[in-house]
C-alpha cells in the first residue's frame, strides 16, 4: 500500500491500550473510484450517534483510485470531527476481497494491539444514524454482526425486491427449523460487505475476507459458521446502499439489478426449499446430538455413521461448528427450480411447519 494521511485522535490512542475503558471502533471501506458517492458517504459517518465510551476511527482504502477519490477524501480528513486514515494502493486489478481485507487490515492496525470492533461497509453506501449503536448492542449477543442493507434512490425494481422477499421468507423459515439463542428477533436474510461487524480477534481468527472478485462476504460469514463464530443478522442494524446498475464488484448487486432490467425473473433459478428444509432440520438434530452426544438421530436423519459424526464432533468447538460441518447436502442433491415453484413450495412448508422453539 501506497502513501498513509492521518489525523490522530488521543482518545483513541487512550482506547488501544491506556485501559480507560474506551473501545475503539474502525469503520472499514474499501473505495475504487468513487469520487462521486463518497460524499454521501462521508456525511453519514459525521451523522452517526457515537455509543458512551467509543472512539471512532474511519480506514478509507483507496484500491486503484484515478478520479479524485483522494482529492476528496483529504477534504473531508480536514474538517471531519472523526479520526480519518486513508492508504492507497496504486495500479491494482479489481478484486473486491482484496480490496476489503486491505481495508480491515488498516483498521486493524488503526486500533493496536488492545483491539477493538472492525465495522465494513461500501463507498456508494451510507449507514443510519443509529448503525454503531445498533451494531455494538448487537455484539454482546454474537461474534459477527451481518446488518440490514436497504437499497436506495428512486428505481423500481420490482424483480430484485421479489428475490429478496423470497429469501428473506425462507431465512425465516430456517430460524423456525432450527433457532438459535443469538439470532435477532428482527433478522433478515442478507450476508453483506456494506453492513458487517466483528472484533478484530474474530477477524483474526478467520484469517481475513478471501481474495475472491465477488462473494467475499457472504464466504466469510460461511466460515465463521463453520469456525463456531455466533452470526447474528439484525435488522435493526442498517445501511442503504445505492441501486445503480454499474458497480465495482463483479458479480455484485449493481450487475444483479442491470440482469433484473434486461431479463426479468426469466432465468432465475435457485435452491429448492424442499431441500434447504432438509438441512435446516437436520442442523437442528446436529445442535441437539453434540450437547447431548447422542448421535444416533441426527445418523439416521442424514445417512452418516455415528462414529463418522462422532469423529468431527471432537474437531468442533461448539454445537455451531458441527452443524455446519457435519450435515451434507441432501441425499438427491440440491435441486435447482424457477423462483415461482420455489415460492409455492416455500409457502407449503411454512404453512406446516410448526411454530419455532426457543432455542
Amino acid at each position: 500500500m501506497g502513501r498513509r494521511r492521518r489525523r490522530r485522535d488521543p482518545r483513541l490512542i487512550a482506547s488501544t491500550g491506556s485501559g480507560d475503558g474506551l473501545t475503539g471502533i474502525a469503520i472499514c471501506v474499501p473505495a475504487r473510484d468513487e469520487s462521486d458517492r463518497l460524499p454521501r458517504l462521508f456525511d453519514a459517518i459525521e451523522g452517526l450517534l457515537l455509543p458512551p465510551g467509543t472512539a471512532l476511527s474511519l480506514c478509507l482504502l483507496l484500491d486503484g483510485c484515478t478520479d479524485a477519490s483522494a482529492a476528496v477524501a483529504d477534504d473531508y480528513a480536514r474538517r471531519s470531527r472523526h479520526d480519518i486514515h486513508i492508504a492507497m494502493v496504486e495500479r491494482c486489478d479489481a478484486n473486491a476481497g482484496i480490496a476489503r481485507h486491505r481495508a480491515m487490515q488498516l483498521g486493524a492496525t488503526v486500533l493496536g494491539d488492545g483491539g477493538g470492533v472492525l465495522l465494513t461497509t461500501d463507498a456508494d453506501s451510507w449507514p443510519q444514524s443509529d448503525w454503531l449503536g445498533a451494531t455494538m448492542a448487537a455484539l454482546h449477543h454474537a461474534d459477527l454482526i451481518v446488518g440490514d442493507v436497504v437499497r436506495g434512490g428512486h428505481a423500481i425494481d420490482n424483480g430484485q425486491d421479489r428475490v429478496e422477499l423470497y429469501y428473506a421468507r425462507l431465512f425465516a423459515f430456517r430460524r423456525r427449523c432450527d433457532p438459535v439463542a443469538w439470532e435477532a428477533a428482527h433478522m433478515h436474510h442478507h450476508a453483506s460487505g456494506a453492513n458487517m461487524a466483528m472484533r478484530t480477534q474474530v477477524y483474526a481468527a478467520l484469517g481475513g475476507f478471501p481474495p475472491l472478485a465477488s462473494g467475499e462476504d457472504a464466504r466469510l460469514v460461511d466460515d465463521a459458521a463453520r469456525a463456531g463464530f455466533r452470526v447474528r443478522h439484525d435488522a435493526a442494524s442498517v445501511v442503504h446502499t445505492s441501486a445503480r446498475r454499474h458497480g465495482r464488484a463483479q458479480d455484485g448487486l449493481a450487475a444483479n439489478l442491470r440482469l433484473r432490467d434486461r431479463d426479468g425473473l426469466d432465468g432465475i433459478r435457485v435452491a429448492h426449499p424442499v431441500d434447504q428444509a432438509w438441512q435446516y432440520r437436520a442442523h437442528a438434530l446436529a445442535r441437539l446430538a453434540f450437547d447431548t452426544g447422542s448421535m444416533m438421530e441426527v445418523s439416521n436423519a442424514v445417512g452418516l455413521t455415528p462414529d463418522h459424526l462422532l469423529g468431527v464432533a471432537r474437531d468442533c468447538p461448539n454445537a455451531e461448528a458441527f452443524a455446519m460441518r457435519a450435515v451434507p447436502i441432501p441425499p438427491g442433491g440440491m435441486r435447482q427450480v424457477p423462483l415461482a415453484v420455489a415460492e409455492t413450495a416455500l409457502a407449503a412448508l411454512c404453512a406446516t411447519a410448526p411454530p419455532a422453539r426457543a432455542a
